[in-house]
This record gives C-alpha cells, sequence and structure tokens, in this order.
C-alpha cells in the first residue's frame, strides 16, 4: 500500500500542475452539467408554464356558424385567429399550431339536438402542440357538457341522470413525487459530472504518459504493478469525486434558481440529500474511475482514448431514458445491475421513499465486483509490455 499511495501522490501532484485537467475535472465537470440542467428546466418547465397561464391562439374556420361556442372558448382563454386559405397545409408546414374548422351545418344539428361536429386540425408528429391540444379540448368539452345539462334541465330532466356513474380522482402522489417526475434527468447529470470528473486523468496518466515516455520508467521500478495501478485508480477515482462534491454543490446552488411554481414543490437539493448520495456514488466512482483507466491503457494514443472516453460518456444516458420512455416499477434486481441501480435510488431520494437496505448493499456489492473484474482485466494489461510501448 505504500507504493500505491506513492503513485497516488505522484499522479495527484502532476494533475494539480496540469491547467487542462483541472479545467475539466474540477471546472468543467461540475459547472458545466447543472449549467445544462437549469437550461433544460428552464426551457421545458418555463414553457409549460408560460402557455398554461398565455391565451391559447388558435385558428378559427368557419366562426360565424357558432359564434356562441367561438365567444364561449374565448371566455376560457383560447384566442381566435382569422382564417386561412389551406388550414391543413399550415398546419403541415407548422405556420399555425391548431386550426378549429366548423363545418355551415353545425347551427342546424345544434338546434335540433344532433352532435354538432367541430373539426381540430394538428400534427401529432410535433411534442411541443400537444399541451395546447389537450387544453382547446377541454375547453370544447367543458362547453359541451354545460350546454348537455342546460338541455337536460330544460326538459325537466335532473343532469345527473345522464351519469350514472361519477369518477372522482384521487391523486395519491406528494408534491415532492410530482416534483422530481421532472428532474429524472438529474441522475444523468451527475453520472456525467463523475466521467467528466476523471476521464483526463485516466488518460493522462495511461495513454499521455506513454507517448510522453514517462510510464515505462515508472513500470521498471521495482514495485508490483498492481500497487501501480492501484495509486492511479486512487488518483483518478480522487478527482472523480471531487468533482461529484462540486456538482452536487452546485446542484444545490441551482435548485434555488428552479422556475417558480407547483411544478418544483416539495422538492430539494439540499445538504440531506449531498449525504445521501454521496455514499451511494462511490462504488460507482471506483467503477468509472478502473473503467476509465482500462479504456485509456487499451487505447494505443492519447487521441485515441479521448475519443473512447468521449463515446463512453454516453453509457449512463441509455438508462435514463430507458426509465423516461419506458415507465417500470423498480424492482430488487435492478439494483445489481451498475449505472441503472444508482440511477434508480437516486430517483427514489428526489421523491422521498426510503431507500431499501438490502437493494443498497446489493447494488454496492454488484457494483464493486464488477469494478473488482474490470481492475483484474486492466491489471493483465499492465503485466504486458504493450502498455508501455507508445508505438
Amino acid at each position: 500500500m505504500n507504493a500505491a499511495l506513492v503513485v497516488f501522490i505522484k499522479e495527484g501532484r502532476e494533475s494539480l500542475r496540469d491547467r487542462r485537467v483541472l479545467l475539466n475535472a474540477l471546472v468543467l465537470g461540475p459547472l458545466l452539467t447543472p449549467l445544462l440542467f437549469l437550461v433544460l428546466m428552464q426551457v421545458i418547465v418555463g414553457r409549460e408554464i408560460e402557455r398554461a397561464e398565455k391565451p391559447l391562439p388558435v385558428t378559427v374556420i368557419g366562426a360565424e356558424h357558432a359564434p356562441n361556442l367561438v365567444e364561449a372558448l374565448r371566455q376560457q382563454g383560447m384566442e381566435p385567429g382569422p382564417p386561412v386559405p389551406d388550414p391543413e397545409a399550415a398546419v403541415r408546414e407548422q405556420r399555425i399550431d391548431l386550426a378549429l374548422r366548423i363545418g355551415p351545418g353545425f347551427g342546424e344539428e345544434f338546434r335540433a339536438g344532433r352532435p354538432a361536429e367541430v373539426e381540430i386540425l394538428y400534427d401529432s408528429s410535433r411534442q411541443d402542440v400537444r399541451g395546447a391540444l389537450d387544453r382547446l379540448e377541454g375547453m370544447i368539452g367543458s362547453y359541451a357538457t354545460r350546454t348537455g345539462s342546460l338541455r337536460l334541465l330544460a326538459r325537466g330532466i335532473a343532469p345527473s341522470l345522464a351519469a350514472p356513474i361519477v369518477i372522482a380522482g384521487r391523486d395519491q402522489a406528494t408534491p415532492q413525487a410530482r416534483g422530481a417526475m421532472l428532474l429524472g434527468i438529474l441522475p444523468y447529470f451527475l453520472i456525467l459530472s463523475v466521467f467528466l470528473g476523471g476521464m483526463w486523468l485516466a488518460i493522462d496518466t495511461t495513454a499521455g504518459e506513454r507517448e510522453r515516455q514517462s510510464l515505462e520508467p515508472l513500470l521498471i521500478n521495482p514495485v508490483a504493478r498492481a500497487q501501480v495501478l492501484l495509486g492511479k485508480l486512487l488518483a483518478t477515482a480522487a478527482f472523480s469525486m471531487t468533482s461529484l462534491v462540486l456538482g452536487l454543490l452546485a446542484f444545490m446552488a441551482v435548485g434555488n434558481l428552479l422556475p417558480a411554481g407547483d411544478a418544483f414543490a416539495g422538492v430539494s437539493i439540499g445538504p440531506r440529500f449531498v449525504l445521501q448520495v454521496l455514499p451511494l456514488m462511490v462504488p460507482l466512482v471506483l467503477l468509472v474511475a478502473i473503467g476509465q483507466i482500462g479504456v485509456a491503457s487499451f487505447a494505443r494514443s492519447f487521441r485515441e482514448a479521448q475519443t473512447y472516453l468521449g463515446l463512453a460518456q454516453l453509457v449512463p444516458l441509455i438508462p435514463s431514458i430507458l426509465m423516461m420512455i419506458v415507465p417500470m416499477h423498480a424492482q430488487l434486481w435492478m439494483s445489481a445491475v451498475p449505472l441503472f441501480g444508482q440511477q434508480i435510488a437516486i430517483l427514489a431520494l428526489l421523491r422521498g421513499e426510503t431507500l431499501s437496505a438490502l437493494g443498497l448493499g446489493l447494488g454496492a456489492a454488484a457494483t464493486l465486483l464488477a469494478a473488482l473484474g474490470i481492475f483484474h482485466l486492466t491489471l493483465r494489461l499492465f503485466l504486458s509490455e504493450r502498455v508501455a510501448i507508445s508505438s
């Protein structure tokens, strides 16, 4: 262990002198991800809040056929727009978001007490239109329900007879759980800060030293290769952990800048959250660090290692996308999958749930076993002459 600590101190001292490593590990890593997260939340949530509060612009064709309907929709927040010659083409070409078309037979059908049809023209491939479409459909549905009730009352029939069953929804989600749903991408940003924190150190202490021809003199010392590798692992993990701590502190500051409103009510990225996440991430930090060292040691040049590890940053994005696209209930076996288990645990913390001790232990054990396996594979590479040869 003395030799490993010597290598650890040596790599740490050299990295602290390298402005490129400091910039990427201790500045860009911790600050870039919180800023990206803040911009993302401001754009997504801020836009939805603004749309919900602003009048809803809708192009109306045939407003003269249903003036009462148009006036009722205006009172609910719709802003009627003038008709356009070809509304279908206008929607497809994204010149307008929504178009409401009222046919000439609407008034006759409405006065006769028969269902009167209106058409809503929209483009289902545009996700940004979904909220406006739901809002317009809700307005029309509200007007239809109110009109139907008045018709029944005019005939001496209680409107409740037309609704033999009433659904009373009881949302059991806490404000914290609803806010955490919007923060589903946060675990990815935390893991990304771990990748960014140790990447340049892992490259510089392997491929970089090999190109500078300083790795071979280190390896010819009468020290076990395992201790040399362990020292490099500790240095890389230390920088990754430092990047994670700084990133969490930055997220604490960013949490106060999130859009105001009920969207993030109850969600707190505070000291308690930080203290819970740090021990949870330690096994993953070791796994990421030894994985980066292994990949950088296998690469034949600094540039090649940079390319490989740059692509590796996309790996933690896969579980995040899966959890957002394919809703799934967390199960015990998921905790044993590195990256996946950590993201599930962080989301549970954001929701205010109590973590299972068995799940935490299983996740830590599985991640450490994976790190040990990669350490063994990387050690075999360090035992060969190839790791010290620059060409």
